[in-house]
């Protein structure tokens, strides 16, 4: 059965997710590259810190060094993906791009960049062969922060999906924009963990105030007991 508010059947869904994922795992294995989550002070400038690692990566002989931002996550968070040698030239100069925590992420390759341009021809052919709804609710896309308006724009946007960086932090505020004096919607997040929540709460102080996390785990070790 098709899913209430869903644009496309399940099982569908999870085959594009398996090609999507195989196709960026594979891009991964081509180029040594990672992502970088970094919080900064009110005066850093990500972009010209990009700008710097990747004329870094060219002394070292790299061509077409590739260090962007590939993750909005909250005012001050930013995730910044490319080759290896650009994230740690980043960590090593972290205070005079007033970085003030820089990890790692356990990832293998700079997702979001256009270092996944192999994945995307793979993820479009599947999603040719899939027919896709416009969603009975609204759903937005992180690519732009906006809402999906019909089927074509839905296929399109998941394929620039692969390449572009996630605007979470844009969407928030698309999600939760209201006239003033308009009560904020209640929130739930379902699952492990609160990231999302905390992620609202820096982005929409007042949206967050409606929040609520449901733990699914909790209520089925609840129900067995």
């Amino acid at each position: 059965a098709r899913i209430y508010g869903a644009s496309l059947f399940f099982s569908l869904a999870l085959y594009a997710v398996k090609v999507r994922a195989e196709a960026m795992q594979k891009a991964s294995e081509a180029v040594p590259s990672g992502m970088l989550s970094v919080i900064g002070r009110r005066e850093a400038n990500y972009k010209f810190a990009c700008l710097e690692a990747r004329k870094h990566c060219e002394s070292l002989g790299i061509e077409n060094p590739v260090c962007e931002i590939s993750n909005y996550l909250f005012p001050d968070s930013r995730v910044i993906a490319g080759h290896l040698q650009a994230l740690e030239f980043l960590q090593e100069n972290a205070r005079k791009y007033y970085f003030t925590r820089t990890k790692m992420l356990p990832v293998s390759g700079a997702f979001h960049t256009r270092l996944m341009e192999p994945a995307v021809e793979p993820l479009a052919e599947v999603l040719k062969s899939i027919e896709i709804r416009k969603p009975l609710v609204c759903v937005y896309s992180n690519v732009d922060g906006k809402k999906y308006m019909h089927s074509k724009h839905i296929q399109k946007l998941l394929v620039k999906q692969v390449v572009s960086p996630v605007l979470w932090e844009q969407t928030m505020h698309s999600v939760y924009e209201r006239k003033q004096g308009t009560e904020f919607p209640y929130t739930y997040e379902v699952g492990p963990g609160k990231h999302l929540g905390a992620v609202l709460k820096k982005c929409n102080l007042k949206a967050w105030k409606q929040y609520n996390h449901v733990d699914a785990l909790e209520d089925e070790e609840a129900a067995e007991a």
